[in-house]
């Protein structure tokens, strides 16, 4: 415990570490602000429903409480994960931060309806962000946890855990008919292209965030 306080103590005097956390969580609003009207501008243009043959063959099973429930556990872990390595801060507030901006710009490019026969989402306070109606392509359910994933590579534990939040994610969605299959399959390929990305406009951070993964190694 006293290791980690030192952490803390050690990287919160640094201003430069200060600034990037503060253009990161800016960053990360100006995503969710984003994200929101993308949302209800697709929602709002919505054409119609189109055929799945996945979904066509799968029944409907209520996993609300996994869509929605699990939006906290995952957010949760990040801090966790965070406050014991808080150089990681930076890279994954804005590395999640473009995630949601380029998924935004996907949902304003084709609005089509969600499947007739699906779980109906129910969604409040900062939860709504997220789930306005017409927001399908691509997954973040699946695509979140796996850029996570991918940022934890190199840490087998972490890496897995990331994997099997993105897996339960997946089948979730699918199994209450949420997303059209092609939205989930297709988020990890995007997804793996926006880490790419995130690592190229974000390479002092990324560089800092890979320190901490090696330093627990080296332990």
């Amino acid at each position: 415990m006293e290791k980690i306080i030192h952490k803390h103590k050690d990287i919160w005097t640094n201003k430069d570490f200060i600034l990037s956390v503060i253009f990161g969580f800016l960053l990360l609003v100006v995503s969710f602000v984003i994200n929101f009207y993308a949302g209800v501008f697709a929602t709002a243009n919505m054409s119609n429903s189109v055929t799945d043959t996945l979904l066509s063959l799968l029944p409907v099973v209520n996993l609300h409480f996994i869509i929605v429930d699990g939006i906290p556990i995952f957010l949760g872990l990040l801090v966790v994960l965070s406050a014991l390595e808080p150089k990681r801060i930076p890279f994954i507030m804005k590395s999640m931060a473009l995630f949601v901006i380029i998924r935004a710009l996907f949902l304003t490019m084709t609005h089509i309806a969600p499947f007739p026969d699906r779980e109906i989402v129910v969604s409040t306070g900062f939860i709504h962000l997220f789930f306005v109606g017409g927001e399908l392509f691509f997954s973040g359910h699946t695509g979140m946890p796996f850029l996570m994933a991918l940022a934890f590579w190199e840490s087998k534990t972490i890496r897995n855990i990331f994997l099997f939040f993105t897996v339960v994610a997946a089948v979730s969605v699918i199994l209450s008919h949420v997303h059209y299959s092609i939205d989930v399959f297709a988020a990890p390929f995007i997804t793996y292209s926006i880490f790419v990305i995130a690592k190229k406009f974000f390479v002092k951070d990324y560089k800092i965030f890979m320190e901490t993964i090696h330093g627990s190694h080296n332990h």
